[in-house]
């Protein structure tokens, strides 16, 4: 099966913003697509999708905001820069916490958000090639202790570190310090990047 070509996926309701997004970057060499509502996107999203998203946080009807929990539900791994106003910076950190790989305020300069898409390009060529490497992934999940692969299946279940911490029966604390050793282990920062691994490799997630 042929690589999926990376492209960058412009998600933004203003017209004029959205077409000189598409020619800066094509002028730089990349793959564009554009789209004008989140729920566009959503239509046309798939597993198959490389590459990144930038995304304005303020959209009307669905929000950038709204688009990263449901990619998040469906395990998307694609990273998304988040294009933010000026009093946006609390809903960026908020974005960040929920996996975005950066965010840019308005008015950015062309060569700051050139660099951020860079690093995210390159973060999901990464992920990607970890995906194809299942011996790889196997041999992670061998260092992980019981206690660790216990909490890395209730992570994966989509439990918060309260519950887990309550049905296991020890502090939140402690499940912050093995959520944080099993993604280190595992060479991730990303939830939905763990998930789609162990999916790789195991069928340890629920199908229902």
């Amino acid at each position: 099966m042929n690589e999926t070509q990376p492209m960058v996926y412009v998600v933004e309701d203003d017209e004029a913003v959205r077409d000189s997004l598409e020619l800066l970057l094509k002028s730089e060499g990349h793959g564009v697509q554009t789209f004008a509502t989140a729920s566009a996107f959503l239509d046309e999203y798939s597993d198959e999708m490389a590459g990144c998203i930038v995304l304005d946080i303020r959209m009307p009807g669905m929000d950038g905001m709204e688009l990263q929990r449901r990619l998040n539900e469906r395990n998307a791994i694609l990273p998304i820069i988040f294009v933010t106003g000026h009093g946006d910076v609390p809903l960026a950190v908020d974005a960040m916490k929920g996996g975005a790989v950066d965010f840019i305020q308005k008015p950015y300069k062309e060569e700051a958000l050139l660099e951020k898409i860079h690093t995210a390009l390159e973060q999901d060529r990464e992920q990607r090639a970890t995906l194809g490497q299942k011996q790889e992934i196997q041999r992670r999940l061998e260092t992980l202790t019981p206690r660790e692969n216990e909490i890395m299946d209730r992570m994966i279940a989509g439990q918060a570190n309260k519950v887990i911490a309550i049905e296991l029966d020890i502090s939140q604390r402690t499940v912050e310090i093995h959520r944080s050793r099993v993604m280190h282990k595992m060479g991730t920062h990303s939830l939905a990047h763990l998930v789609r691994m162990v999916m790789s490799v195991k069928d340890r997630i629920d199908a229902s």
